[in-house]
């Protein structure tokens, strides 16, 4: 029999919340190509910025409203995603996410002016904000405890690759035409064909979606026991009866104790919002304002600003996708093992660190022929310290915010503060993607320098304010907000024991 060692005695692991199953593995993994496409979506527009300035004449302002205006109609979606999973559903929100995604790629796509381009990209966002917010939530509610923090990267994991599958694209249709701004296929530049290629991803995104088991507690909620208890057994690997009974019962008493949320139910104290809430909202803007975002949506633009060719930039914006993706493997291999606090303080520090020496780098950049250049010995501390940051925010702030705002909120709260705090998200990556251009014209380290002093806000935030969630069930996080103390550590009761196998693992240890 296989058992799991606690205080060097052998016991039985207690199953009653669920196991690693393969079914729950294969649907999480599903239901994280929202998150690809998250993460597509938003990454296209990076070898597209220059054929897009070229072709519509935009100044830096407008340019910057291009490239950030999918952002406006993601906080909208995010904001709208939460509220809408309760009325419909999870798995019918995620289908007018791949609606609007395949919709926007297309007219993207085919835009003949400034003005239908930025129509189409927030309708795009809009699904992205859908996307952002039902993903991380649907997993939380559908994995046991002591698995969630790992299921829930694959969100993160999944958005990577998204960036840079559509790094990749970018490179080789760009290559392909012999630029991005020359004609390819159909006599549509490179550049169009970009934005169309998210139309694939999309559709697969929504029928795999309507193929997915509806959220048990969504199920509970709407009085659907037996279904919810179905979904429990084939798809959590509940296979107790009593204890799916006992899960569907913990679930309805969550239930019972709320009423219909309202953004009112977020407000509390002399603060305006409760503690928990604001520790939600100061997660996203400080995982934005670090300006991660500005190496992935403008990465090929910054380097070809100083001095490398179309072709150099394209490589490099695609080596940084790959740091992503690395960073984001040894977050998923920690996250459960050392817990939430840890990884953030740790990323925090790296971004910290890494960012100051972008801001020195970019310092020593001169302007010859009329052409920002770097010294080459400085050009390969930029690059190295870009993958840097890369690296330590995949490793952290990347997935664990995330995983975070998806389980960190009690049940009565949950959709429509994990909406807010997701719609702040998104007008935080939208202030710093669009104000980029016209910081950078005051001079790189100038921007590099301010996004690191937020990565130091970031790690004292997290040190004095963030809260260690690994391994509580949901339905105990009411006493992170009842204590009024959001870092108040978990009762031993609110506790899931961790496993020490590895995410393909079954739910019982190895010997």
């Amino acid at each position: 029999m296989q058992t799991t060692e606690d205080s060097g005695n052998s016991t039985e692991p207690d199953s009653s919340d669920g196991r690693m199953s393969p079914l729950l593995l294969a649907t999480t993994v599903a239901a994280t190509l929202g998150g690809f496409l998250f993460g597509f979506d938003s990454a296209i527009i990076n070898g597209a910025v220059e054929p897009i300035r070229h072709q519509f004449g935009l100044a830096p302002l407008a340019l910057g409203l291009a490239v950030s205006c999918a952002l406006l109609g993601a906080g909208a979606g995010a904001w709208a995603a939460g509220l809408c999973a309760d009325r419909i559903g999870r798995i019918r929100t995620m289908l007018i996410a791949a609606f609007l995604l395949t919709v926007s790629a297309v007219g993207s796509g085919l835009a003949f002016a400034s003005w239908d381009f930025f129509l189409w990209r927030i309708i795009g966002g809009v699904g992205i904000g859908f996307a952002s917010v039902i993903t991380p939530a649907y997993i939380a509610e559908l994995s046991p405890a002591r698995y969630r923090g790992r299921l829930g990267t694959l969100q993160q994991n999944a958005l990577v690759v998204g960036i840079f599958i559509a790094l990749l694209i970018s490179t080789f249709l760009a290559r392909s035409a012999g630029g991005a701004e020359k004609e390819l296929w159909l006599g549509l530049d490179a550049w169009r064909w970009m934005f169309i290629t998210g139309a694939v991803p999309s559709v697969v995104y929504g029928v795999l979606a309507s193929r997915l088991p509806e959220s048990p507690r969504y199920l509970v909620t709407r009085g659907r026991i037996g279904e919810a208890e179905s979904v429990l057994e084939k798809t959590v690997g509940i296979d107790s009866a009593e204890a799916r009974s006992a899960k569907v019962n913990e679930i309805q008493k969550t239930i019972i104790e709320e009423r219909k949320q309202h953004f009112s139910d977020l407000l509390g104290g002399r603060f305006i919002f409760l503690p928990l809430v604001w520790v939600g909202i100061l997660l996203s803007v400080f995982q934005q304002f670090v300006g991660i975002n500005v190496i992935f949506y403008y990465g090929t633009t910054l380097w070809q600003s100083v001095g490398f060719d179309e072709s150099d930039s394209f490589t490099f914006s695609v080596i940084t996708a790959v740091a992503n993706i690395f960073g984001t493997i040894i977050a998923i291999a920690l996250i459960d093992r050392i817990g939430r606090r840890p990884l953030l303080l740790c990323g925090a520090a790296i971004m910290a660190l890494s960012l100051t020496a972008m801001a020195a780098a970019f310092a020593h950049s001169s302007t010859v022929d009329g052409a920002l250049t770097l010294p080459t010995s400085w050009g390969l501390v930029a690059l190295i310290a870009a993958n840097m940051f890369v690296i330590g925010f995949g490793a952290s702030w990347g997935p664990i915010v995330w995983v975070l705002l998806g389980e960190m909120f009690p049940n009565r709260i949950r959709a429509v503060a994990l909406g807010f705090a997701a719609a702040l998200q998104w007008v935080a990556n939208f202030v710093v993607s669009t104000t980029f251009p016209s910081l950078s014209a005051l001079g790189l380290q100038y921007a590099y320098g301010l996004y690191g002093i937020c990565a130091v806000l970031a790690l004292v935030f997290v040190w004095k304010w963030v809260p260690e969630t690994n391994g509580r069930k949901l339905e105990s996080m009411d006493s992170l907000v009842s204590s009024g103390n959001p870092t108040r550590a978990a009762a031993p009761e609110e506790r899931s024991a961790t496993p020490k196998d590895d995410l393909t693992a079954p739910s019982s240890a190895r010997m």
